[in-house]
């Protein structure tokens, strides 16, 4: 193996910590041929699908990435926006609002940035710049708040082998989950909160969460428990009795069995009970994406109002809600501890003297 030559480095720079968001991944456009090497990408990672190689290539490429594009790019342009992938825009501005918080709260030189885990910007290449900026310490953020296989620990997959071929490696930090911090709680259920008092209550709030195989589970992923532990923690914020909620599972893919309840048998159940009104919230994204803008506010709607539901309303991602930036703020911070440049006593006391001059009291 060849290790890379570099950047240069000139004696007195200083030296940096390297902040780095990452989501899942949007393709470049919504057409079937943008879609189709986003999609080979992602269908091809060996943590996403769990089938054997040789199978799983003959389906992947003689069947799947020959149907799927089209499709799949007809529901991309049913969500696209004039300024691109809601998914991205949503993850560029949350990128932009935590350099800002993090700049307000300490003065270490921090490069915060955001990468894709499949598609563009990727992984290697925003690792690549934090080493032009000369980001010594590096903290991988993946912005899912429930760990998986799938889906966290392939962004772990892809730093460590961007890593592999660098001759300087960075200190580098991961966070593995924050299903059940207090701060995303607490934003989650001021964002339901928030659309209730401007909307109304439903009958029914359903909390969907992506949904991976059965036999994830089975063989020891905790990503259907943290799912439950966050819904059971939104219901307790929010004051709602068991019978008022409901956890399920959508996004299923293939014949095999995945975790259940299924989020679209759930809404069918609910519309053929004649539920007055359905709300569903997503607390497994922190951006609306196609998955939550597509898949769950527009099928969703369909499925429950065919099977004879009533009102149906979709609960926005937290997106860049300022509670949620806080939050991820603090999250941020807190896995800082010993990289942070601290206010020395003079700056201290600079301070104190400022809030008195100000008014408060000693």
């Amino acid at each position: 193996m060849s290790y890379q030559t570099e950047p240069a480095f000139a004696h007195g720079t200083p030296v940096k910590t390297g902040i780095l968001l990452v989501n899942l991944g949007t393709p470049d456009a919504p057409t079937a041929k943008a879609v189709r090497p986003y999609l080979k990408e992602f269908l091809s990672d060996p943590r996403v699908v769990e089938i054997p190689r040789p199978i799983w290539w003959l389906i992947l490429n003689g069947i799947i990435l020959n149907i799927r594009p089209k499709k799949s790019a007809a529901k991309y342009a049913s969500i696209w926006t004039p300024e691109g992938s809601p998914l991205r825009v949503h993850t560029e501005k949350q990128t932009v609002l935590l350099r800002g918080y993090l700049g307000q709260r300490n003065k270490t030189p921090f490069v915060v940035d955001y990468a894709m885990s499949y598609g563009s910007p990727s992984i290697a290449g925003v690792l690549q710049k934090f080493r032009e900026q000369n980001c010594r310490r590096v903290l991988v953020v993946p912005m899912y708040p429930q760990y998986a296989a799938s889906s966290t620990a392939t962004v772990f997959d892809l730093v460590f082998t961007a890593m592999q071929n660098m001759r300087s490696m960075p200190a580098l930090r991961t966070i593995r989950n924050f299903h059940d911090n207090p701060g995303y709680i607490k934003a989650l259920a001021s964002n339901v909160n928030d659309y209730w008092m401007k909307n109304g209550r439903p009958e029914k709030l359903v909390m969907s969460f992506h949904g991976v195989p059965q036999y994830t589970l089975d063989k020891g992923d905790f990503y259907h428990c943290e799912c439950h532990k966050t819904g059971r923690l939104l219901a307790q914020e929010l004051g709602l009795k068991p019978e008022q909620y409901t956890v399920s599972f959508q996004s299923r893919f293939g014949r095999a069995e995945w975790i259940k309840p299924y989020t679209t048998a759930t809404l069918v159940n609910l519309g053929k009970q004649k539920t007055s009104r359905v709300d569903v919230v997503c607390p497994g994204f922190v951006a609306d994406c196609l998955e939550t803008l597509e898949e769950i506010a527009m099928e969703g709607k369909t499925d429950f109002q065919r099977a004879g539901g009533g009102e149906y309303h979709y609960i926005p991602c937290l997106n860049e809600r300022d509670d949620w930036m806080h939050a991820l703020t603090d999250l941020v911070m807190d896995n800082l501890h010993g990289w942070l440049i601290e206010p020395d006593a003079a700056e201290l006391e600079q301070g104190r003297l400022r809030a008195l001059e100000m008014g408060a009291k000693k």
